[in-house]
């Protein structure tokens, strides 16, 4: 809508259907999340809806912050790095460029193909799965983590 803010943009068509799509691959993926930190952009939680009703078992914590919206991915490290300790498992809902240069520094070691992917473009309502082992979530640093799953639309089937 000509004059929207960006923050207030809805999702278009395209990005429905790849929400859908996204939360069905994630909720069969196991553990669930304990806690969900999302960007308060109307994009973001419109792609977060329908994870949300396909989740099963007890609900996970959803947190909508500002701060996550286009803030870089520096600013990402350090929310990750507040986490509570009792969280084994965050899904991060953010943006482009933010999460893909969030992944590529987190990320040290994976597959190479992915990381190539990564490196080239992070499309849209991708998920990537980055292994951090048992350290703290305040410890975390570039570098440390495996990229251990790179889901995107297009590859199951939507886009």
């Amino acid at each position: 809508m000509p004059g929207q803010n960006d923050h207030d943009r809805a999702l278009a068509p395209r990005g429905e259907r790849n929400a859908g799509t996204m939360a069905d691959y994630i909720a069969e993926r196991k553990p669930a999340p304990d806690l969900i930190l999302c960007s308060s952009a109307a994009r973001t939680r419109a792609t977060l809806a329908p994870l949300l009703a396909r989740l099963g078992g007890p609900a996970p914590k959803v947190e909508y912050e500002r701060i996550l919206y286009l803030c870089g991915e520096e600013a990402l490290l350090d929310r990750l790095r507040k986490v509570p300790e009792t969280a084994r498992t965050v899904l991060l809902v953010a943006h482009n460029p933010d999460l893909q240069q969030l992944t590529l520094g987190l990320a040290g070691k994976g597959p190479p193909e992915w990381m190539a992917d990564v490196r080239t473009k992070f499309p849209t309502g991708a998920l990537a799965r980055i292994e951090l082992g048992d350290a703290p979530w305040s410890t975390l640093t570039w570098g440390m983590g495996t990229l251990t799953d790179l889901a995107k639309p297009r590859e199951l089937g939507e886009d």
